[in-house]
């Protein structure tokens, strides 16, 4: 006589919380990827062979290919551009920034913004990419 019957449940895998995984493994990869690029503006720098890297912490001018102008990521108007750098200077006497200026710019654009830097004493560093 056979008391045990013939079914026989076979192993169940609950898989309600691999989507609460999923989502949290989506969202931390979403906020870690706006995290790994500090440098909103997009900028093509122009290429050189060779690069030098600044001990201190410099302040970043970005003009854009439409010359918009960025000091660190707030954009400033061009006749803005050398009063806000007097302020910065106020605080650090020792300043050096670093121009970030698009590929497609003249020239020109270049210089007045150097000119700036040439007026109030600051260092200008160029910002290039490096070429492989």
């Amino acid at each position: 006589m056979n008391i045990r019957g013939k079914h026989k449940e076979g192993a169940e895998l609950s898989v309600e919380s691999l989507n609460d995984i999923m989502f949290f493994l989506l969202l931390f990869f979403l906020i870690v990827s706006t995290l790994a690029n500090p440098n909103v503006i997009k900028l093509m720098l122009p290429s050189s062979k060779q690069s030098e890297q600044t001990s201190k912490k410099p302040i970043s001018i970005s003009v854009t290919k439409d010359k918009r102008y960025y000091i660190e990521k707030t954009e400033v108007p061009f006749n803005e551009l050398e009063p806000k750098l007097k302020s910065y200077l106020a605080r650090e006497e020792d300043l050096t920034c670093v121009l970030r200026l698009d590929q497609g710019l003249l020239v020109q654009d270049m210089v007045d913004v150097l000119q700036i830097g040439v007026n109030l004493k600051v260092k200008m560093v160029l910002a290039t990419e490096r070429t492989k």
